[in-house]
C-alpha cells in the first residue's frame, strides 16, 4: 500500500452500560491534542478476526471492567463520509463489576457511574469528545 494514501480506518464498537438504577457507566480521560478532559464511553477498534459484537464485549471488559450477558444493538453509523468505517453501538445490561484492565496508553482512563439524565446533560454541554457516545447514550434511552 502506498504510504501517501490514508489508511481505511477499522470498523468500532460503544457501549453504554446502564445498570439497573439507572446508572451508566462514564470513563474520563484527559487528551491534550483537543485540549482538556473529555468523558466517552466504553468502546474501541475491532481487531481482526473480530464481531462487532465481540469487541464490544471485550472494551466493555478491557476499559471499565464489566462484563454484560448480553449487548443490544443501537445501530451502525458511518465514523465519516471519506471511509466505509463504521461504528457499532450496544446497550449492554445486566452488569457484573470487575478490575479494569487498561492498556499502558489507557493508564489514566477513570470509571465513573452517573446517572443517566446526567451522562446525556453533560453530552448535550460538548463534554465527549467523540461523537459515537453522546448517540449511543440517546438512543439507549429511548429504549
Amino acid at each position: 500500500m502506498d504510504a501517501s494514501l490514508p489508511r481505511e480506518p477499522r470498523d468500532a464498537s460503544v457501549v453504554v452500560a446502564r445498570d439497573e438504577r439507572d446508572q451508566v457507566a462514564l470513563l474520563t480521560s484527559r487528551f491534550p491534542r483537543h485540549g482538556g478532559e473529555f468523558l466517552f464511553l466504553p468502546g474501541g477498534k475491532m481487531e481482526p478476526g473480530e464481531t462487532p459484537e465481540q469487541c464490544g464485549h471485550r472494551e466493555l471488559c478491557e476499559e471499565s471492567g464489566i462484563t454484560a450477558e448480553s449487548l443490544r444493538p443501537l445501530g451502525s453509523y458511518a465514523i465519516t463520509l471519506g471511509f466505509t468505517a463504521r461504528v457499532h453501538l450496544y446497550l449492554a445490561q445486566q452488569l457484573t463489576l470487575g478490575p479494569q484492565q487498561l492498556q499502558p496508553s489507557e493508564a489514566d482512563f477513570k470509571l465513573m457511574w452517573w446517572p443517566m439524565r446526567d451522562a446525556i446533560t453533560a453530552a448535550t454541554e460538548g463534554r465527549f469528545l467523540l461523537q459515537g457516545g453522546p448517540l449511543a447514550l440517546l438512543l439507549a434511552d429511548r429504549l
